[in-house]
């Protein structure tokens, strides 16, 4: 089982001069970590010098490069045996992220999974409602909440993923998904999301398609099939048919059906052939 002693607590932030050394210092309280480290992304604001005074390592980047580069970084310079990584707005609660930590060890990430009443506007919980649902179809595994920042996983293993995370938002999306997809124990804790201090930087229409692209990179990259042959039956189907009404209605069979029927047929060997592509990278991954 892990302890707090174990474990580095990774936070991104960006212009949380406000809210910062408040949750450094509820962390403090709460237990005694390996270390804090803040990772200031190029904020405007006084974000370093109250993270610093509150007791975190701060890492400064010179410009803002995003909340994934952020994290990256904080990864990089964490040695404690565990990593959680929360959030700098003041939504994650200390007595949460101890019970997120005391799960590592038997489970090699644990995602703090937010009640849906706690998540912002009514568009935000049906936005994510809908990632939740097209990632649990992809991964073949229910997941309450992808988009959550607030989690805790084993350093190593966040290593093993960090060129698959992408420098803006999604690196909690892409962390999920992979280490589902990887075979690793992923658990999801229910945790109560405070109202964040300032407003969210995450933008529901651009993020939202980000989100989903990176879901489907993610699948394709571990589990091809997944992906390719719903599109392939769905192009079989709609060609056959076509085929079969064509042949009842004018006593022949269009090039349009036989060219979606074909199209079926490639798509699904294409997926086969990533299928053991994929095989054959997680083989030489281990």
């Amino acid at each position: 089982m892990a302890s707090p002693e174990q474990t580095s607590v990774v936070i991104p932030a960006f212009n949380e001069a406000s809210v910062v050394g408040d949750v450094v210092t509820g962390l403090r309280h709460a237990a005694t970590w390996h270390e804090i480290i803040v990772v200031d992304d190029g904020s405007a604001d006084g974000t370093a010098e109250a993270a610093r005074a509150a007791g975190a390592k701060v890492l400064r980047h010179p410009y803002n490069k995003g909340n994934g580069a952020s994290v990256k970084s904080g990864i990089r310079e964490a040695t404690g045996e565990y990593i959680l990584i929360m959030d700098a707005d003041g939504q994650h609660q200390p007595a949460d992220a101890c019970r997120l930590v005391d799960r590592l060890g038997e489970y090699d990430l644990v995602v703090g999974a937010r009640a849906h009443v706690t998540q912002a506007t009514l568009m935000r919980r049906a936005g994510n409602h809908l990632l939740n649902a097209f990632a649990s179809y992809l991964t073949g595994r229910s997941i309450p909440d992808l988009t959550s920042g607030f989690r805790a996983a084993r350093r190593q293993h966040l290593r093993e993923f960090l060129h698959l995370l992408p420098n803006r938002f999604s690196t909690p999306t892409t962390t999920t998904l992979a280490f589902v997809k990887a075979g690793h124990n992923v658990a999801f804790e229910p945790v109560e999301a405070r109202q964040r201090v300032g407003r969210s930087k995450i933008r529901l229409i651009r993020d939202g398609a980000r989100f989903l692209l990176i879901a489907l990179k993610i699948v394709t990259l571990f589990s091809p099939l997944r992906v390719f042959l719903p599109v392939s039956v769905c192009a079989f189907v709609v060609g056959f048919g076509y085929a079969i009404w064509t042949a009842a209605t004018q006593s022949h069979v269009t090039n349009s059906s036989v060219l979606l029927i074909v199209l079926g047929v490639i798509i699904f060997l294409m997926g086969l052939v990533s299928e053991q592509i994929a095989a054959l990278r997680l083989e030489g991954r281990d």
